[in-house]
């Protein structure tokens, strides 16, 4: 069975299943779950890095159906590395290994940790082409993925959720959301000749950026609101002011480069986030 598209031999097999690695949109999921286990305070490193592990492969089984979908059924994407039938192996692969993953969560932890784990392969197999056709469920699949995974890294850890852990997940439903309507106007024009109903195809570019910054505005102001209330440290403060200052600038930018901004500004207001909640710098 031939896998790789392009090139032969092992180097080119390969190269052709890392492809499906993307970091800049792995890693979030991943550190998410990290965030999880530094909110419970106590955590174990095994079942954390089991946890990273399973949510790994839900990602890895996201992107090689979603290449599968684009290229090899609906012909929209120009190249894919792998052959169709080199994507429907991988996805058993990946699959097999994420379920893996779950038993040995179910059998570490209990059922909950299986329960709360399993929605990210759901919504990473579902992606395409189910869920990717909606305007809504295509914009908040990978932050509700997210979510989903920062709910999971604090329950294998805690054994049970609290109020803390499901604001954040809310927080970053509502900042992702925003970042990835920006992200798919982008292809607004390809969108639109193929009657793809993403937010920015059915508002228009310019009520989707609003309604993007309006989400992002509304996900800043839950933090601030829960600082005041002592729920959050008041130091989450901080990761606010350093996000909006991001969205400030990126407002005047296209929405590749206003992309980019968001994405690393995402970035830098989860590590201060890590910060106050783990060292708590103002009390």
């Amino acid at each position: 069975m031939e896998i790789a598209r392009h090139g032969s031999g092992m180097r080119g097999l390969a190269r052709a299943l890392v492809s499906q690695v993307h970091p800049v949109f792995m890693l979030p999921p991943l550190a998410a779950s990290a965030f999880g286990a530094v909110l419970a305070r106590e955590f174990t490193a095994l079942i954390g890095l089991l946890h990273i592990t399973t949510i790994f492969f839900a990602l890895y089984t996201a992107h090689v159906k979603d290449g599968y979908v684009d290229f090899h059924l609906r012909g929209e994407d120009d190249d894919h590395p792998i052959t169709a039938a080199g994507c429907r192996l991988a996805l058993v692969a990946s699959s097999t290994l994420f379920f893996a993953g779950l038993l040995g969560l179910w059998w570490l932890v209990g059922v909950g940790a299986a329960l709360l784990t399993l929605p990210a392969w759901l919504i990473a197999y579902l992606h395409a082409p189910q869920l990717d056709t909606n305007p809504v469920t295509a914009t908040t699949g990978y932050p509700l993925g997210i979510a989903v995974s920062l709910l999971g890294g604090y329950y294998v850890q805690a054994g049970d959720l609290s109020l803390v852990v499901v604001a954040f997940a809310a927080v970053f439903v509502f900042l992702l959301s925003g970042i990835k309507v920006i992200d798919d106007a982008k292809d607004y024009e390809y969108d639109r000749s193929i009657a793809k109903r993403t937010v920015a195809v059915v508002l228009g570019r310019e009520r989707a950026r609003i309604t993007a910054y309006a989400l992002m505005a509304a996900g800043l102001c839950v933090v601030l609101a829960f600082a005041t209330l002592s729920i959050f440290p008041p130091s989450a403060a901080l990761a606010v002011f350093a996000f909006a200052a991001v969205a400030l600038v990126s407002r005047r930018a296209d929405s590749e480069l206003a992309t980019m901004l968001l994405i690393r500004g995402s970035y830098v207001f989860l590590a201060l986030l890590v910060v106050a909640v783990w060292y708590r710098p103002f009390e």
